[in-house]
């Protein structure tokens, strides 16, 4: 950044810690001669007190509602909500955190914060500072009211000098100029800093220097007027690169506002204020809000894949405590832990389950740069908690060679993310305060917010009242061949659509309704097609005539057709210009996506990469492909990534962070719609849900982390009765047992799913996609046909309908239950079971209740 640049930077800051010190303090400070920013720091006039409670004791209440109460302790920065339905009263921090045995040092100053920054220095090291122990305790923090709440300015570290302030080195000449402008003091200060080399006219700075000692040899300097020229000069006169540091310090806000049932937190981006020599990474909020320690009894709800809890004091302490990205990775990030065969976090939620109350968190700002993080005690505290956290300023490294010499050096993205941070806190009591009482509550939720589509009609035409069967089909992949000894690529076909037509019909001769065939490999040179910029049927799949004929033939059926394609990614470079089109990493190169190896599970860089889209090109890409699809009368289509994959681009001056990636694949997504085309997506995040009609590879479990105890269908109870889904294709799963399948579905209410091709199986040996190893449609179609017929005796029931509870019966037995009052009780088991005084066989479900 260059100097102007710098200077304005600073003034801005300046003149933002002057105003959150005056506004409303009744008495204005000026910055002082120095220019310091800790004196213009002003922390304001008491805290008022609109009402108080005796269960909330020292604190004040500060605003309310019908429902809750606020109230927050000028002292300490803490805040509390007091529940008027439960009489709960949840606290940012930990009431009895100061008898915390576990914690200590910086662990037990994190109890008592209510934001904690993470930054990077000049060598790329993260470090962190905390409103606690870098704010509160030098009180340099405020309150000021606003609307319904009140709002918190914290500055972060003071801008007190170190040894790095003064010369390493003084000629013999400057020192005793200094012992002559300063009292007896000063020259023994002066003395004790600096001591004589080994050349008697240089004097070296005591490297020990420190304490006392430092300071009273930093008050010696300023006591002669030793001026920033004379510190240049001194540098100059031994050629050192010694320059004063910046100061460490941060300025960042919180704002707690009363909205009915809940409370928002938010963190204002307008807010947050740093350094160029100290960039913020993250930013995470209210780290210990609700936590209790262990006496209590409980879980923490965490949004890995379906949903998963982890119990209050499980003691799994020697395992990773729990941290997961929302949406998943960014490919762009080259740095980051990849998260290959890890479920994703598809939506953006958290919460706590306790005895007497629950609350669920909704991150509603910056979700796509969020984390949710959270552990149990006995690890580094004895607290149970949760909190998210979101990223500013992303790092990577960048390796440079001098003189045969590698040295790696940070490299940080060029603007911070252009969001606030605001989280919905939602507060829970009696029969609502269980993660079906959440998923419920965010399903309401996401209605009022437009966050869902209509809920599907009970008795939809489309469906007939059937569960949906879901079939992928696969046309035309890539195939490495010889002639005369000359290596070239051809088409091969695996379905084309004259055999997807035959396949149909033989499913549907089976008593399998309600299709929903997604169709990949027709278009632009098979499976890893071109980016469709445009749109060229493979001759090898039939061609344009045959997809007509295809479409025709899926309306006569009455089965829901949908091409398949990929969007934010170059499944091949042919016709691609990944100089201009692909996203640019942090090091400056086209964002490549190497193929994963299925027996490691990991990134394959041995092979031929594809490339991740920049968000700046995804929209003209779109536009595109619907003005080519327009002749076809297409009804639906299929989207592999634009619902699933969130990417940056840090390409220079043209920067587009994740929280704008977001919003352009939101706008992406409403030209399909406007086109009256119904959506399926794969994968299926949150921002995704207002605009598809289907989802296939769900999650339907979660990733099995060794912190977690259970998994939960919390996302199948948000979507259902808005959006059909499915998880993956049975065959490529890893099930081995078709009942054990067949209970997954109908204990999460899952439509049934295939991957299929025509030709044997041998087709596709040796060539870059062995992993369809068991997709010819022959071999399944009988077990497709028993799968279906069980799960749409019980599924064919409750189509369209909600799920409006779940829960655990006993270890393997399940219950779930929809809003028409018919219910499911599963049993995983390989020994009947007795279940709401119940008989359930081995493997086996019963269906009971009644219609309504």
């Amino acid at each position: 950044m260059n100097v102007k640049r710098y200077a304005l930077l600073t003034l801005l800051f300046l003149l933002g810690i002057m105003t959150a010190g005056c506004a409303g303090s009744g008495s204005e400070k000026q910055t002082e001669a120095n220019g310091s920013v800790a004196a213009a720091f002003v922390k304001g006039t008491a805290l008022a007190v609109s009402f108080t409670d005796p269960r909330v004791a020292g604190m004040k209440g500060v605003a309310a509602n019908n429902r809750l109460e606020l109230f927050a302790d000028d002292q300490s920065g803490v805040i509390a909500v007091l529940d008027k339905n439960s009489g709960e009263v949840w606290y940012s921090n930990p009431p009895e955190r100061e008898s915390d045995n576990l914690a200590t040092g910086v662990n037990k100053d994190l109890l008592s914060a209510q934001l904690k920054l993470d930054f990077n220095n000049a060598f790329g090291q993260l470090s962190s500072v905390n409103s606690y122990t870098d704010s509160v305790i030098h009180k340099q923090f405020r309150f000021d009211s606003i609307p319904n709440g009140i709002k918190v300015t914290y500055q972060f570290g003071t801008d007190e000098k170190t040894a790095d302030d003064i010369p390493s080195k003084l000629t013999k000449e400057r020192l005793e100029e200094l012992k002559g402008k300063v009292d007896k003091t000063g020259q023994r200060a002066l003395m004790i800093a600096y001591q004589e080399d080994t050349d008697p006219s240089v004097y070296v700075r005591n490297e020990s220097l420190a304490g006392i000692q430092l300071k009273r040899t930093l008050q010696a300097f300023e006591a002669a007027g030793y001026t920033d020229e004379d510190f240049r000069k001194d540098l100059e006169a031994f050629h050192l690169e010694q320059t004063k540091p910046e100061p460490r310090i941060f300025l960042a806000s919180i704002e707690y506002t009363l909205d009915g049932d809940s409370l928002v937190v938010k963190v204002p981006a307008s807010g947050i204020h740093y350094s160029d020599e100290y960039p913020i990474n993250t930013v995470s909020v209210l780290g210990f809000f609700g936590a209790v320690g262990e006496e209590s009894e409980g879980a923490l709800f965490v949004p890995d894949g379906s949903g998963a809890l982890i119990h209050f004091n499980n003691g799994k302490i020697n395992y990773s405590s729990y941290e997961q990205r929302i949406y998943g990775s960014d490919l762009t990030m080259e740095g980051i832990k990849e998260d290959v065969g890890e479920e994703k976090a598809r939506l953006p939620v958290f919460g706590m389950i306790r005895r007497d109350g629950a609350f669920l968190g909704i991150i509603e700002e910056g979700d796509s740069v969020a984390s949710v993080n959270a552990d149990v005690s006995g690890r580094v505290n004895g607290y149970n908690y949760i909190y998210p956290s979101f990223y500013v300023i992303n790092k990577d490294q960048v390796s440079l060679d001098a003189n045969g010499q590698a040295r790696s050096l940070p490299r940080y993205q060029e603007n911070p993310t252009k969001s606030d941070f605001t989280i919905r806190y939602a507060f829970l009591s009696g029969d609502d305060a269980t993660y079906s009482g959440m998923a419920q509550y965010y399903q309401r939720y996401l209605i009022k917010t437009h966050g869902l589509p209509e809920q599907k009609s009970a008795s939809d035409s489309n469906s007939g009242g059937d569960a949906p069967f879901y079939l992928q089909l696969i046309g035309s992949i890539a195939k490495n061949k010889h002639a005369v000894g000359i290596p070239y690529k051809a088409f091969e076909p695996l379905t084309t659509f004259n055999q997807a037509e035959d396949i149909v019909n033989q499913v549907q001769n089976r008593n399998i309704r309600n299709i929903k065939l997604q169709y990949s490999g027709w278009f632009n040179k098979g499976i890893d097609h071109e980016v469709p910029d445009h749109v060229s049927v493979d001759g090898a799949v039939g061609g344009s005539k045959a997809l007509r004929e295809f479409i025709a033939f899926a309306r006569d059926k009455g089965l829901s057709f949908f091409p398949d394609v990929y969007i934010a990614e170059a499944r091949t470079s042919d016709g691609f210009d990944e100089t201009k089109a692909a996203s640019r990493t942090l090091r400056g190169d086209p964002a490549a996506i190497y193929p994963i190896e299925p027996v490691l599970n990991k990134r394959d860089r041995s092979k031929a990469p594809s490339y991740v889209v920049s968000p700046s090109h995804m929209l003209k890409v779109v536009d595109s492909m619907l003005s080519e699809l327009d002749g076809y009368r297409l009804e639906g289509i299929s989207l592999q990534d634009l619902g699933s994959r969130l990417n940056t681009d840090y390409r220079t001056n043209r920067q587009i962070d994740r929280t704008e990636s977001e919003t352009i694949s939101k706008e992406a997504l409403t030209k399909i719609r406007e086109r009256n085309l119904e959506i399926m997506a794969s994968g299926g995040n949150a921002y995704a849900f207002p605009y598809v009609t289907d989802i296939t590879n769900a999650p339907m479990t979660n990733s099995g982390l060794k912190i977690e105890d259970e998994e939960i269908p919390f996302y199948q109870m948000v979507v259902r009765g808005y959006i059909d889904y499915t998880g993956m294709p049975y065959n490529l799963s890893g099930f081995t047992n078709m009942n054990q399948y067949i209970l997954k579905c109908l204990e999460y209410g899952s439509g049934v799913y295939f991957k299929w091709i025509h030709e044997p199986n041998s087709k596709v040996k040796d060539t870059d996609y062995d992993d369809l190893y068991a997709v010819n449609y022959e071999q399944w179609l009988d077990q497709a046909a028993t799968i279906y017929g069980n799960v749409n005796e019980v599924l064919g029931n409750v189509q369209n309908r909600k799920m409006i509870s779940h829960e655990k019966l006993s270890d393997g037995v399940f219950k779930t239950v929809y809003e028409n009052g018919i219910y499911v009780i599963v049993n995983y088991n390989r020994s009947m079971v007795q279940a709401d005084g119940i008989n359930v066989e081995a493997e086996g479900y019963v269906m009971g209740g009644v219609q309504k």
